[in-house]
């Protein structure tokens, strides 16, 4: 196997209302598929929404109603300013600042935030992670 995620499909409630936030977030929406589902394609990955009840049965797992969510999506910013403008776009959006913007123990800057749905994403700025002009991240050389 290579080491590459191709696609994240977060289960969601309201599949519209869903994609109305990350719509409002900047991500522009693939209008090639609608029915049903929504795609966005990011820096060589593609984001997709699906209504939580499908994707179970597309598993073959048993429904269950969400819980705490043990994964966190992250977007990493270029700047530290950038952490608090794109927690307060999702606010704007319709999402819940869980964390507000601080100095992190790393040295960083980070805060998080929830979507409509629920599903949690941090936003942090760390200088030892490069961002290349496509916004891809890289982890630092080994020291």
């Amino acid at each position: 196997m290579e080491q590459r995620i191709s696609l994240i499909t977060l289960g969601v409630d309201d599949l519209e209302r869903a994609a109305n936030f990350y719509n409002s977030m900047g991500l522009k929406r693939y209008e090639g598929i609608k029915e049903g589902v929504a795609f966005y394609q990011l820096n060589g990955i593609v984001l997709g929404l699906y209504p939580r009840e499908e994707l179970a049965k597309d598993a073959g797992v048993e429904f269950a109603p969400p819980q705490t969510s043990a994964v966190a999506l992250a977007y990493n910013t270029r700047n530290e300013n950038e952490v608090d403008q794109v927690l307060e776009l999702a606010l704007k959006s319709g999402g819940k600042i869980a964390k507000p913007a601080r100095k992190a123990f790393w040295g960083g800057r980070s805060g998080y935030f929830l979507d409509t749905e629920g599903h949690l994403w941090e936003v942090a700025y760390n200088s030892t992670f490069p961002i290349d002009s496509e916004g891809n991240i890289s982890l630092p050389n080994e020291v």
